[in-house]
């Protein structure tokens, strides 16, 4: 893979394995969001998708997320027009915005551990549907 291709080539000419490696595993786009209807803020809960493997903070049906979760969005350029549903921290929407990547990033870093390492994976920090909470009573704040 070209070193640091996110810096020369548009996201809408990224390879398949380029555009897949700027996920840095974070999970937390997988989580259940609300907008606030009087700011357009996003809010997100604790509460994650049932696809979501809450040890690894990968999806585990990822190649059919689509058919198992109709509101699952696939994040693609197109998606990015208005990228303000992901977290900040996110290298779509970071390199959609004109923003570099976080240091922590695993393609910076070299190391898939360093998002969890600098506090910005959602391991051990959220909970799976299946505990029947609402996720309108789990609202969070640290997902920036």
């Amino acid at each position: 893979m070209n070193e640091r291709f996110w810096e020369t080539t548009p996201l809408t000419e990224l390879t398949a394995a380029q555009w897949e490696s700027l996920c840095d595993g974070c999970g937390k786009c997988c989580l259940e969001k609300f907008e606030d209807e009087e700011t357009g803020n996003i809010v997100y809960s604790r509460v994650a998708c049932a696809l979501l493997d809450l040890e690894t903070c990968r999806c585990r049906r990822y190649a059919e997320r689509a058919q198992h979760m109709p509101d699952c969005v696939t994040i693609v350029p197109q998606v990015l027009a208005w990228p303000n549903w992901l977290p900040e921290t996110c290298a779509y929407r970071r390199l959609a915005e004109g923003r570099p990547l976080p240091v922590w990033h695993p393609l910076i870093s070299g190391d898939p551990a360093s998002v969890v390492d600098a506090g910005h994976s959602v391991r051990g920090r959220v909970i799976g549907p299946e505990t029947g909470e609402d996720p309108l009573m789990n609202l969070i704040d640290w997902i920036r």
